[in-house]
């Protein structure tokens, strides 16, 4: 993990691979048309703020103040694929640069799939779905233990008096 180092008035700034990665998942999930780059298929809602999530599909090397990106995202079916990956190139390049003061050299983005939106979001609702049935039965386990261990605590105080 090689990192930007700048010093400071007072003190050191450092820029890791990995905010650059994020910063690099992001901007190319802004782009209309593009699945976030950081996911296979359907990732969790929850993995959306995880590192390591935003860092995969993403190699970044970073020589002094260049760096050099490549990405791979998956782009809805019906847009235009040359066009999206120059809106992620031009995206990436932005923030980036306005974030980072570094100066970016390359990005290469590979597109690894198509996909249906419509497919996607039915996929999405199915696991929000099977999410919640989970929920319920650790509630309902929760609430049996609960009950065994109130009984059990006042079967315990009945024998002590």
């Amino acid at each position: 993990m090689t990192a930007k180092k700048e010093i400071l008035k007072n003190g050191q700034v450092h820029i890791s691979t990995d905010v650059l990665s994020i910063i690099t998942s992001i901007a190319a999930g802004e782009i209309e048309g593009v699945q976030d780059a950081s996911s296979g298929f359907v990732d969790e809602i929850s993995s959306l703020f995880n590192k390591k999530t935003h860092s995969k599909g993403i190699k970044i090397e970073l020589k002094e103040d260049n760096v050099y990106i490549d990405i791979n995202i998956n782009v809805e079916y019906g847009y235009n694929i040359h066009e999206v990956a120059e809106a992620v190139q031009k995206k990436i390049t932005e923030k980036i640069e306005t974030m980072t003061n570094l100066n970016v050299v390359s990005i290469n983005v590979n597109v690894s799939n198509v996909f249906i939106k419509e497919e996607i979001e039915e996929k999405e609702e199915e696991e929000k779905q099977e999410d919640k049935k989970e929920v319920k039965e650790e509630s309902a386990e929760e609430k049996e233990q609960d009950t065994k261990d109130k009984k059990d605590s006042e079967e315990a105080e009945e024998t002590e008096e």
